[in-house]
């Protein structure tokens, strides 16, 4: 049996960085993972969505170039293509991974599915395919697969799903997207503007359950103005194969109501990947959402045992799993003192895009903070009209007593790069008033997240 000082379970976002850091740091490291390299993100998530829909918003702009004085013939979008350029750049991402483990004995990558065998006194025993490995510390990244819910008729239509969308090379005529979230939104601008036409149906009164009402449904105004339709308080109770595609069966405050649809794209959510890694051989049960409980050390409950990434729950963004690559190192071989913490911005990457950070209005007035609220719309920013982008605003929150800002709302063109001004401020602990004192380059769309604190009072 081979003997390691680490094993990671899942290559996901944490586990590369953190095995070559524990490798450098001279401990002996074999990382299990039983297909690609990258997780979520870089083979069907982040790397191949930001890639089309760069392709879309080059097919949208092309369709606005009147207004900037240009010419053009009609747009065509050649929709297979724009897939292949997405897949591309998703394996150039995944070779790149590969060819930094390809080869080495430290640390080792093996390709085979791993789960648990027991335990041997401190030692965890890991079956790998045929063989079985064993490991003082165990670092968990399997990461989540889309939540496919028990919806009659579901399983007979061939869904598109956030893992599996690369594959339908076919433009959906009608695309029926089931669930209003990150993932639903996105992925309904990015149909629409390839050319089909779009039902986003949301069982909820609002899209983007969890954010600022008054945020979410801007930005389902600006959705609609391109002509996404959208079904609130829309359950979807039953799907039915039809000579033209799916029938999906709403019901909908009681009553009932169908819609017909070329494909459907099931966007509910995700499940974490640990009901396959034998876990109650060694005493370790996830809860009922398939999550494993961590401390804010990232130690799953057991000695030795670590979770990173998706799979025990919180925020589920790439950057976080990749922080917690940073904290697992902190506790094997640094001084233990990174924790979970931290300020974790995030974005929704709708064009204009959301990004985020911090607190709604709500939760901070829930949490009993007396806030003052600041808000800037974009069409007053110079660069924004400029570029034509002058949709969206800049909505702040911020704690009346210390001026140090709680929660920020971009909603703006370049929205997920704009929110990190405002995330610097934060994890400085800094009050709003050090960017109302500082000199922004003009003109920018920088001048915009300065220009959202103006109703707050002159610098102090």
């Amino acid at each position: 049996m081979d003997e390691y000082d680490v094993a990671i379970i899942g290559a996901g976002q944490a586990a590369t960085p953190l095995a070559h850091a524990l490798t450098n740091a001279g401990k002996r490291v074999a990382l299990l993972e039983r297909k690609y390299l990258g997780g979520s993100c870089v083979n069907f998530g982040c790397t191949p969505t930001k890639a089309a829909f760069a392709s879309a918003r080059v097919a949208h702009m092309s369709r606005r170039a009147h207004e900037f004085g240009i010419a053009t013939d009609a747009v065509r979008v050649d929709f297979a293509a724009v897939l292949r350029r997405a897949e591309d750049i998703a394996l150039q991402s995944r070779h790149g991974l590969d060819d930094s483990l390809g080869g080495k004995d430290n640390p080792v990558l093996i390709r085979d599915h791993a789960r648990f065998a027991g335990r041997d006194g401190e030692r965890f025993r890991i079956a790998v395919g045929d063989r079985e490995i064993s490991a003082r510390d165990v670092v968990l990244d399997t990461g989540t697969r889309s939540m496919m819910p028990d919806i009659p008729g579901l399983k007979d239509i061939d869904a598109i799903d956030a893992g599996n969308w690369l594959a339908h090379r076919t433009l959906p005529r009608h695309l029926a997207i089931v669930g209003g979230g990150y993932i639903g939104l996105e992925m309904a601008q990015f149909y629409r503007r390839m050319g089909s036409q779009v039902t986003v149906i949301e069982h909820g009164g609002q899209v983007a359950g969890h954010e600022d009402k008054e945020v979410a449904d801007a930005l389902q105004q600006l959705l609609e103005a391109e002509g996404i339709q959208f079904r609130m308080n829309a359950k979807a109770a039953r799907f039915e194969k039809t000579a033209d595609g799916v029938r999906v069966q709403l019901e909908t405050g009681g009553n009932t109501a169908q819609l017909d649809a070329s494909d459907v794209f099931v966007a509910l959510g995700r499940r974490p990947n640990t009901d396959d890694l034998g876990l109650d051989k060694i005493g370790v049960r996830p809860d009922d959402k398939g999550i494993v409980k961590t401390d804010q050390r990232l130690n799953a409950g057991i000695d030795g045992l670590w979770a990173v990434g998706d799979i025990r729950g919180g925020p589920m963004f790439t950057h976080t799993a990749w922080d917690d690559y940073r904290i697992v190192e902190s506790q094997l071989i640094g001084d233990r003192s990174r924790t979970t913490e931290r300020v974790i911005p995030y974005a929704i990457f709708t064009d204009p895009e959301l990004g985020r950070v911090g607190m709604t209005e709500a939760e901070a007035r829930k949490a009993g903070r007396q806030v003052q609220i600041a808000r800037f719309a974009m069409g007053g920013n110079g660069k924004a009209r400029e570029l034509g982008e002058t949709e969206g605003f800049i909505k702040l929150v911020v704690d009346a007593q210390s001026r140090q800002i709680l929660g920020a709302a971009v909603l703006a063109g370049e929205g997920a790069e704009l929110v990190h001004i405002y995330v610097a401020l934060m994890n400085a602990r800094a009050p709003y008033t050090v960017l109302q004192n500082a000199i922004q380059i003009h003109p920018t769309l920088a001048e915009a997240a300065q220009s959202a604190l103006s109703s707050l009072g002159s610098p102090g």
